[in-house]
């Protein structure tokens, strides 16, 4: 009974715009008329068009970058900021401040700094003697994708930070005490106490990090409209390009299913490995 509201708005705008959306990705639907049954001929497109596995890979790399980064980051700060009680609190909260700004102004405030020719970026190499490094960053298929992997572990790392700060203070203080009068040192004590004993903070970031990351479209879209010659162009932005640019609700709709399969398999993968790796 007192489940039943939460299983009511959880069916209403979960379960049911889901099956909607499976019923549609067989059809040939483009928002007006009655859509025409076309059986598995989107999913037959998905996968004999090379557009589409690229945008999926270049997903996978822009996820595997920013979770990396962004979870050694995050557990880089943390371990500094719980070493630094007297500016923790200001730290933390620096830190978390982009991950609340909305994602045009992130995108719009890196899109300049990676401007080639008044960007900050390549007049702070040209200051240091640097000048080869310079280019233009989201013009450039080789680094285009980089560049946003930047920005978004810069908006986010805070975010992560804060997950690790959380698991760090669940930490007995005996333990630290007891490796200090072990004589261990700063680097063994977070080799061998703290990094073992933060395996929940580990996961919770990186499934949330991942999922997120899969999901991501605003700041391709903003930055480079999934340029240059695709190199940016993920999943998600392909979705939104078939939807919204082109109108083919049938087939967004099975790019929509693709997505949501690939990322309950990878949720659920991740979940059961560092399940197992807290056990241990």
């Amino acid at each position: 009974m007192f489940t039943l509201p939460a299983l009511i708005v959880l069916g209403l705008f979960f379960v049911y715009p889901i099956g909607l959306t499976v019923q549609m990705s067989f059809t040939n639907f483009t928002g007006l008329g009655v859509p025409e049954n076309i059986g598995l001929d989107n999913y037959e497109r998905i996968v004999s068009r090379d557009r589409y596995p690229e945008a999926l890979w270049v997903t996978i790399k822009f996820t595997l970058v920013v979770v990396t980064v962004q979870t050694l980051a995050g557990l880089a700060f943390a371990a500094l900021l719980h070493r630094m009680p007297a500016v923790r609190n200001f730290s933390r909260a620096a830190l978390f401040t982009p991950a609340m700004m909305s994602f045009v102004v992130v995108g719009y405030v890196w899109q300049f700094i990676y401007s080639p020719f008044s960007g900050g970026l390549n007049a702070l190499l040209r200051g240091a003697g640097m000048e080869g490094l310079a280019r233009g960053w989201l013009g450039d298929p080789d680094t285009a994708l980089y560049a946003i992997a930047i920005a978004h572990i810069w908006m986010f790392t805070g975010y992560t930070t804060a997950i690790f700060l959380a698991g760090y203070a669940n930490i007995p203080a005996d333990i630290d005490e007891a490796g200090r009068l072990d004589g261990a040192s700063s680097w063994q004590r977070f080799r061998r106490l703290e990094v073992p004993l933060l395996a929940p903070s580990f996961t919770i970031n990186i499934m949330l990090s991942t999922i997120g990351t899969l999901k991501t479209f605003e700041l391709p879209f903003i930055m480079t409209r999934g340029g240059p010659d695709g190199a940016t162009r993920t999943l998600s932005l392909e979705i939104i390009e078939q939807l919204f640019g082109k109108y083919r609700f049938g087939f967004a709709s099975a790019l929509s299913i693709v997505m949501l399969v690939i990322v309950i398999a990878v949720a659920l993968l991740q979940n059961w490995y560092l399940r197992r790796r807290e056990d241990t």
